[in-house]
């Protein structure tokens, strides 16, 4: 059969030269491994297979050959409408239709709307079934099995370089992704790995792939894609210490302060680590993470300054991730500590999130049962800079503001020169910069929602919950972000599809 693989990384064409630049140097390296192991599994299979990413390059339906039998889309949830309607546009011409990524595990009884097929946990197995015509649809399907293996990144490799290279050569930010574990030993409640136990991948085939990667393409950037990275840590430093000095490729990674002790720190900088993005959350939640202790508020800060400082001597590169907005943030003292982060740390990048409702989590279910995520907002608003959910202790205008707040001390002009003042490579220097301009475009997001709120009653009382009606103001946007394929969905069926709390898929036969 013709089978085609579409990874979505987003839903709309990208204008503008800033945000051209940045979907093609980094949003294009947001790609997922399992949509590249299908299209593995799919040709081991003795299929005919078309890969191809999508980050907002061109019309994505040109991306996707004619005369296929079988499309996989693999989808955020951000882009799940773009997802709904080349299903629409698909399932017309009778071919099969399967959906599987992060918005497959969390909505799948929305995905079941569009898709003949959605996957929830995948295998070769599994993927071979779909193929043989062992389902009757429509579906929701899951192989029941942890993932034990992944195709290698030499069998990967047609889809690496479609996905990561340009014109067939790696550029200064393209990243070969692998995967040295799947899993995560923490339970935050926000994430959809909250209770997927940690496993480590086989030690032969992560050496294979650094070997083979160092071999082929010295110097290009290894990305792990881990939940949690090095949660074995000293077994994960021999591995990379085994390959010469001289043959450690750069690479970047997610990991917990609480496994990045001081101790361990300079094994760091002999792997040649040259990003990470540890997350702090929150300055009284998840401290567990943060190897905070019992430690809250400011003197949380404190000892989070300390130790991502030192940090910052042994990798180039930090990004500290936190979540404003959860269930135990409330006043101003959220604000400020976040505030004085940014000022204490100029050359670390705060990526500050929006809580989100991502279906199968424990936040999705205590906001499900508490009646706070608003139903009839479409799932191309789960994402920076809307709101998708009634706050706990903020009203939507002064949430908004606090945003506001923060941002502006993000990307304020003094800021972005400290940040591009500092001692960092040049090549981390630059992302800083570009994502400094990229954050701007969200305080302006942020400003006009806000004030919005303050103007439009009806809006104000949807985003309070006192109001069921979704308003005109997210009709338009949805219709202008899609385009042409926005009437591929009509209003009727933009209202999503809720998962009741805690519920899982089937398992397949």
């Amino acid at each position: 059969m013709r089978v085609a693989i579409i990874d979505l990384c987003c839903d709309t064409p990208l204008g503008g030269w800033v945000n051209r630049v940045y979907a093609r140097y980094f949003l294009k390296q947001f790609m997922a491994i399992a949509p590249q192991a299908v299209a593995l599994w799919c040709r081991s299979l003795g299929h005919q297979v078309h890969y191809a990413t999508y980050y907002g390059q061109q019309d994505p339906l040109s991306l996707i050959p004619k005369g296929i039998d079988v499309l996989f889309v693999a989808s955020y949830t951000q882009c799940s409408s773009l997802a709904y309607a080349l299903a629409a546009i698909f399932r017309r011409q009778k071919v099969l239709t399967v959906i599987g990524g992060p918005h497959a595990r969390s909505f799948p009884s929305d995905c079941i709307r569009f898709f003949d097929i959605v996957v929830h946990d995948c295998d070769k197995a599994l993927i071979a079934d779909i193929l043989d015509g062992q389902f009757d649809k429509p579906a929701i399907v899951t192989s029941g099995r942890v993932l034990s293996d992944l195709p290698s990144v030499e069998e990967r490799l047609p889809e690496i370089v479609t996905a990561s290279f340009h014109r067939g050569r790696p550029l200064v930010t393209s990243m070969v992704p692998i995967l040295a574990s799947t899993g995560c030993p923490y339970s935050c409640g926000f994430c959809a790995d909250w209770n997927t136990p940690y496993s480590a991948l086989p030690r032969a085939r992560i050496e294979s792939d650094l070997t083979y990667i160092s071999r082929h393409w010295p110097g290009v950037l290894v990305g792990y894609h881990d939940p949690n990275f090095a949660v074995r840590f000293d077994k994960m430093m021999d591995l990379i210490e085994g390959l010469p000095e001289g043959a450690r490729n750069p690479y970047t990674m997610e990991s917990s302060l609480s496994i990045l002790k001081a101790e361990r720190l300079p094994r760091l900088r002999r792997t040649n680590c040259v990003y990470v993005a540890p997350g702090i959350e929150s300055w009284i939640d998840y401290s567990n993470k943060a190897a905070a202790g019992a430690r809250r508020g400011r003197e949380k800060l404190k000892g989070v300054v300390a130790h991502i400082r030192e940090l910052s001597r042994h990798v180039p590169g930090v990004q500290v991730n936190f979540m404003f907005g959860g269930e135990t943030d409330q006043g101003d003292e959220p604000v400020t500590l976040t505030k004085e982060f940014v000022d204490e740390l100029p050359g670390v990048w705060p990526a500050v999130n929006i809580p989100t409702p991502f279906g199968g989590t424990p936040l999705y279910d205590q906001l499900h049962r508490d009646g706070r995520i608003l139903a009839e907002l479409p799932f191309a608003f789960y994402y920076t800079p809307y709101l998708a959910i009634v706050p706990k202790h903020y009203d939507p205008v002064t949430y908004y503001a606090h945003l506001i707040d923060i941002d502006e001390a993000i990307t304020s002009r003094t800021m972005l020169l400290r940040r591009i003042g500092t001692k960092a490579p040049p090549v981390i220097r630059f992302i800083h910069g570009m994502r400094t301009l990229g954050r701007r475009a969200d305080l302006r997001a942020f400003r006009r929602l806000h004030a919005r709120l303050r103007a439009d009653p009806g809006l104000r009382s949807f985003h309070e919950g006192r109001s069921s009606a979704l308003p005109e103001f997210y009709h338009h946007l949805f219709e202008r972000r899609l385009g042409r394929y926005a009437e591929l969905l009509p209003r009727e069926a933009r209202r999503p599809v809720l998962e009741p709390p805690a519920t899982r898929p089937r398992r397949a036969a």
